[in-house]
């Protein structure tokens, strides 16, 4: 479990570097750096490891690396942190981005809550000569 500077450290470089937003079908969150920042990378990855790191890139004179959060790791654990961190005092343009990627895929956002499991009937026995 991150810990209070952990999750401050990751809301400070979404705030930084980071796109709130997705591809139409579910939300994501994308962080893109140049590859010289490739030791915070390896920091996410230990860190928050339902994200997932692709690079290095380089196309042209763009070296990059990209961590992306998705699905139920979104859903379940980057989303909480950034409620509990990201605000409209913190950085209002951030905020806003990230508000509108959770009204966008807010059906994809919601919290899922387990199905009950049935309770079993209790100290119900019936042999096969009862039917």
């Amino acid at each position: 479990m991150a810990t209070d500077y952990e999750k401050g450290l990751l809301t400070g470089l979404l705030v930084g570097e980071g796109h709130f937003g997705g591809d139409g079908r579910q939300p994501q969150i994308t962080l893109r750096m140049h590859v010289r920042h490739e030791a915070i990378f390896h920091w996410l990855e230990r860190t928050f490891p339902g994200g997932k790191l692709y690079g290095p890139y380089h196309h042209g004179d763009r070296n990059y690396f990209q961590w992306m959060a998705r699905g139920s790791y979104l859903r379940d654990h980057l989303v909480p942190v950034l409620e509990d961190t990201l605000s409209p005092e913190l950085d209002a343009h951030s905020y806003e981005r990230f508000e509108e990627m959770r009204i966008r895929y807010a059906t994809r956002l919601q919290p899922q809550i387990p199905e009950p499991v049935p309770k079993a009937a209790e100290n119900v026995t019936e042999s096969p000569s009862d039917s």
